[in-house]
């Protein structure tokens, strides 16, 4: 359990990126007086005096584990095909309910790059036992609000409901899970929709350069490969392909089923009435034709994610016919760290947009504590910040660079963190003409966290950061659909969840010889030494970047980088 983080941390100060479609339902409105009276008693509702019933399910066929080191207690139970339901006991009037994948973007090919995307899409669309206006019927029956999203590392299927209505609601999403249509009218009408959500974040650089930032420090691999569908395969994309990566990546022991607010047992039954009689496939295998077909592909479309993040029109292995995605390979590959350097050149920006990061931690390594502190400790946000409690105006990067530049637009920290990987570092923007100085300014601010003496840490920031840091987790978490994502994402990475008293006393622990320690193992390039990444600088901006060539010299006037010393 040491190594473990709560994903409230991944989800909220470490968000992770990720993209929702929702379908938002009328707001659960049709709780008469009478209803509410007697949520409480409702069979989905535990009282605290109330002995929980054994599942209905014979006991030798789950194996359940409980963790009542926390206030709230929190429960699981592995069905025997490997289908895992995660639950806690949190008192209310309404419920949350998710079904988590262990799939998403960085799990695609050649064959398979975009699927994720539109599969999102598609969620709660037309199935093999409803049609599309019968699952809108029953969507609006069952009430609350439902949503899908995907992520570089998980697809999300979660809703907000009354607690009656949660046996209706896990059926729906069995049925769009397990059985979905997937026509070509509609796999039409998302190619339209997922076309201008594309040329809606290519207008944006703050939306579209962290992707560019992921497909650089990961340069043709798992979490480089982008969340949005390539241009190019949105047309060439059809049915079969979308079938196929789900019956790859779609199985038993990659499915996590979780609730808030429900009582266990019965979530436990209704989920072998739902998923228990799903089947692993083998693990597919990574030779034959199929896989030398696939191999081909990759040469002659070396560097086809670039060409699809600039919209250039390139060949797609998706035309030449739908291939098996090799399951042993994708599913066990580890992220490896590139860096690198991609400078899009564009007057037409109103601000140069800068992006300097090193390859940060996994959600495993113990120092994540101490990693996350640091990005609070940073900080940052915009010149136009409206400011006051909480917003960060006292961060090392409003009182370093905002309050002393007024050439900088924006200045802030990022981490994103994964299971295998991360990225940390510092994004910028400002006024054309002043890029270089703002490469030095942020390069300068990363090299201050790793001094002992003048301008390292102090111990008063570093108590406001931990004390920030924990108020933000527990404050996140006075939301059901933010304990439902952090109980699911957690038992599917971890297997179980860390209490959040425990996270919160890993938080205090952090000193500042740990802060100045990790700082360097991050700026230093150190990371590589357990990963295998080079231990190079990412670095990515777009507006007038043609004096931003060569900045790795910066680098190395402050000493960072993997040629570090100290």
């Amino acid at each position: 359990m040491s190594k473990q983080l709560s994903s409230a941390i991944a989800r909220h100060v470490l968000p992770f990126t990720r993209r929702a479609n929702n379908v938002a339902m009328p707001l659960i409105s049709r709780m008469n007086k009478h209803q509410q009276a007697s949520l409480q008693s409702d069979d989905f509702i535990k009282a605290p005096e109330q002995v929980v019933a054994k599942s209905s399910i014979p006991s030798t066929s789950t194996t359940t584990t409980t963790n009542s080191n926390s206030s709230i207690a929190s429960r699981v139970t592995k069905l025997p095909n490997g289908v895992r339901v995660a639950t806690e006991d949190s008192q209310g009037h309404f419920a949350s309910l998710g079904v988590y994948v262990d799939a998403g973007s960085r799990y695609e090919d050649d064959t398979t790059r975009g699927v994720s995307h539109i599969l999102d899409r598609l969620a709660f669309k037309s199935t093999k036992n409803r049609t599309s206006e019968a699952m809108m019927a029953d969507l609006e029956a069952a009430g609350g609000n439902v949503m899908c999203s995907s992520s570089r590392e998980s697809i999300m299927y979660q809703s907000a409901l009354l607690p009656q209505d949660l046996p209706q609601m896990l059926a729906i999403m069995a049925d769009t899970i397990r059985n979905p249509a997937v026509t070509e009218e509609e796999l039409e009408e998302q190619r339209v929709s997922a076309g201008h959500e594309i040329q809606e974040y290519w207008s944006k650089p703050e939306m579209i350069l962290p992707e560019l930032l992921h497909t650089v420090a990961y340069k043709d691999n798992t979490l480089g490969n982008p969340l949005l569908c390539p241009v190019e395969n949105l047309e060439t994309m059809t049915t079969e392909n979308i079938k196929k990566y789900i019956s790859t990546w779609y199985r038993p022991e990659r499915i996590v089923v979780s609730a808030v607010g429900a009582d266990h047992d019965k979530v436990v039954d209704l989920t072998h009435k739902y998923f228990g009689d799903m089947k692993s496939l083998a693990p597919a295998v990574g030779s034959g034709s199929g896989s030398e077909e696939a191999s081909g592909s990759d040469s002659a479309n070396k560097g086809g994610i670039f060409k699809s993040l600039f919209g250039k029109t390139g060949s797609s292995s998706a035309s030449s016919g739908v291939l098996k995605p090799d399951f042993n390979t994708l599913s066990r590959q580890p992220a490896k760290y590139t860096g690198g350097t991609l400078l899009i050149e564009d007057d037409t920006q109103p601000f140069t947009h800068l992006f300097v990061g090193f390859e940060g931690l996994s959600i495993h390594d113990d120092d994540i504590y101490a990693l996350a502190t640091l990005q609070l400790l940073m900080g940052g946000g915009s010149s136009f910040s409206a400011g006051g409690p909480g917003k960060g105006m006292y961060s090392r990067l409003f009182s370093n660079v905002l309050n002393h530049y007024n050439w900088i637009e924006s200045c802030m920290s990022f981490n994103h963190c994964y299971s295998d990987s991360g990225l940390f570092g510092i994004s910028g923007s400002c006024y054309p003409g002043y890029e270089t100085m703002l490469l030095e300014v942020i390069v300068r601010e990363l090299e201050l966290t790793t001094r002992t003496g003048k301008g390292g840490i102090a111990q008063g920031e570093l108590d406001r950061a931990k004390n920030q840091l924990r108020s933000s987790v527990l404050m996140n978490l006075e939301s059901k659909m933010v304990q439902l994502e952090d109980l699911g994402r957690q038992v599917q990475v971890h297997g179980a969840k860390v209490p959040v008293e425990e996270l919160c006393a890993k938080i205090e622990k952090v000193t500042r010889q740990d802060m100045v320690r990790v700082a360097r193992r991050v700026f230093g390039g150190q990371v590589a030494s357990l990963t295998g990444g080079s231990g190079e600088v990412t670095i990515v901006g777009q507006g007038l970047t043609k004096n931003l060539q060569g900045a790795e010299k910066v680098l190395d006037k402050y000493g960072l980088g993997k040629n570090a010393k100290w």
